[in-house]
């Protein structure tokens, strides 16, 4: 696993009407990338896959996190030390909830993804704390 994140450019962006989005997304999906939500721990799908492969945002199918970056923290929902490129997303202060914690969002869609805290093992120091709702994976050797 790179512990640098490769840049592989800006990624062109993906807009949809609330509409649209309502119906590419299952209804757990639309609240969690669309409206901030989360998935109670330890029920998401990916919580507990330890497959070879990628994940991908459910939104948009940008590339946002590598299997060799995921490792158990167990919070509940997937952990991964850092993303597959460095533009895959974005982070954003969040005072929600009366904490300051940093939300990540998918950088092609704008889709909530979770959040990364400064608690996570080597060599990053970080844990992206991402629901499963709105990842996509894909096995290694698998169409995309």
């Amino acid at each position: 696993m790179s512990t640098i994140p490769k840049d592989t450019g800006t990624p062109a962006k993906v807009t949809h009407t609330d509409a649209e989005w309502r119906e590419k997304l299952t209804p757990q999906q639309y609240h969690v990338l669309r409206e901030k939500g989360t998935e109670r721990p330890f029920t998401g799908a990916l919580a507990e896959n330890h497959e070879t492969g990628n994940y991908h945002c459910a939104g948009c199918g940008a590339l946002l996190f590598l299997s060799g970056a995921k490792f158990d923290s167990g919070c509940g929902w997937p952990s991964f030390v850092i993303p597959a490129d460095s533009k895959a997303v974005n982070e954003h202060e969040d005072n929600t909830l009366g904490m300051r914690r940093i939300e990540v969002t998918c950088a092609r869609c704008g889709g909530h993804l979770g959040h990364v805290f400064p608690d996570g093992p080597r060599p990053t120091g970080l844990r992206y704390c991402i629901n499963s709702a709105s990842l996509n994976f894909t096995r290694e050797g698998d169409p995309k």
